[in-house]
């Protein structure tokens, strides 16, 4: 599966932003999806996940409750909606997916697919 995400920008703490992975080549039905982020001189962390039948879904503590995944089969795309952004959210978003099953897991390993990232710039 190819994955194509879009919608980072800059934003002023506080507003929201909606990023989109758009994928293809296979259904995102069959696989973990999930968003992953990068600041500048940090590693790759976890944000939140669906699991395959998009009935589960999994945050780090930091995003609860500002962020929400989601995603619409018909387009074959994931959604991470971002409400409340605050100036740490600042980073790379990537858009990956995992075959493997596990949508509970943090570790960037666990995931095969990787879509390049999108810039999210918060300013305060």
């Amino acid at each position: 599966v190819q994955l194509q995400a879009s919608g980072g920008g800059l934003v002023q703490a506080g507003d929201s932003l909606r990023l989109s992975c758009a994928a293809s080549g296979r259904s995102i039905s069959g696989y973990v999806m999930a968003w992953f982020r990068q600041a500048p001189g940090k590693e790759r962390g976890f944000v939140g996940s669906i699991n395959r039948s998009g009935v589960r879904k999994n945050y780090v503590d930091s995003v609860m409750g500002r962020f929400t995944i989601s995603r619409d089969i018909a387009k074959n795309t994931v959604y991470l909606q971002m409400n409340s952004l605050k100036p740490e959210d600042t980073a790379v978003y990537y858009c990956v997916a995992s075959s493997y099953g596990n949508f509970m897991s943090h570790a960037p390993h666990d995931y095969n697919y990787w879509g390049q990232g999108t810039l999210v710039t918060v300013s305060s």
